[in-house]
């Protein structure tokens, strides 16, 4: 959640004080307290520090101009902070794809699944 209120933030151009500020003049108070997160708190959030509070998303929502629901929306730009840098590059390519030849394709698929088992194997060694 907090890549993809990131990437909103980047998209929409909000620094991320100005989010806190905004979000903090909602006043949205938390369940369990009653109080509304510090400004610590809400930077823990934005970093992915701390677990999101789902009370807080219709506040995050209104401060980022989006609706909850394009919070919970997954498209491949929110996947990671890698996608969300390569994103535009990622579309291209796909908007792309329809004008490749079969044997391109062919060595597309191979290159990626090369790099896919790749990344299986040194997550598995880091864990």
């Amino acid at each position: 959640m907090y890549e993809k209120i990131n990437y909103f933030l980047q998209e929409k151009k909000i620094a991320k004080k100005d989010f806190v500020k905004n979000l903090l003049l909602l006043e949205p108070k938390l369940k369990i307290t009653g109080e509304v997160p510090t400004e610590q708190s809400i930077y823990r959030y934005l970093n992915g520090r701390r677990e999101i509070r789902v009370e807080l998303l219709p506040y995050i929502a209104e401060v980022l101009g989006v609706s909850e629901q394009d919070l919970f929306s997954f498209e491949i730009e929110y996947a990671s902070e890698y996608n969300i840098k390569y994103s535009r590059q990622a579309r291209e390519i796909v908007d792309l794809l329809q004008y490749a030849p079969k044997i391109t394709i062919e060595h597309i698929l191979t290159q990626l699944r090369k790099h896919k088992e790749l990344h299986k194997e040194s997550t598995k060694q880091i864990s």
